[in-house]
């Protein structure tokens, strides 16, 4: 019995680590912001971007900041150019995981980064995010 439950516990720890927005490789260097540092932050919007490196539709199910620069992570390194070196910048993930790989890309190209968050992660520490709702299909008569 001990055995099974062991077993069990193991294949559990295992899918779970596997999650969406786990990282993999080594850790990143960037600073996983509370929800104080961050709710400080966004306190002055001038000075900071939030950069979101997650899929749209992990955005529209998850929900999301108000105003944020979209570039998924895979995409990040060839849109460098667009991307504002005056603020302070916040990469956003869900689980801070992609978002500590794209904070860490950033910095070595030299942009000023603040750190990591998690949106999910945020939310559960009491944050507020905003849901996206999709618009409705165009009616095409």
């Amino acid at each position: 019995m001990e055995k099974v439950i062991l077993t069990m516990f193991l294949a559990a720890s295992i899918a779970f680590g596997q999650g969406g927005d786990a990282q993999k490789g080594p850790s990143s260097q960037a600073k996983v912001l509370t929800r104080a540092e961050f709710d400080a932050l966004l306190a002055k919007p001038e000075q900071i971007l939030l950069l979101d490196v997650r899929r749209p539709d992990e955005i529209t199910n998850n929900g999301g900041f108000p105003a944020y620069l979209s570039i998924q992570f895979a995409e990040l390194e060839k849109n460098l150019a667009w991307i504002p070196r005056d603020r302070m910048i916040v990469a956003v993930s869900n689980h801070a995981g992609r978002g500590g790989q794209a904070a860490d890309l950033l910095a070595r190209h030299g942009f000023k980064v603040a750190g990591t968050i998690g949106a999910q992660v945020y939310e559960t520490q009491g944050g507020k995010l905003t849901k996206i709702v999709p618009p409705a299909p165009a009616n095409n008569k």
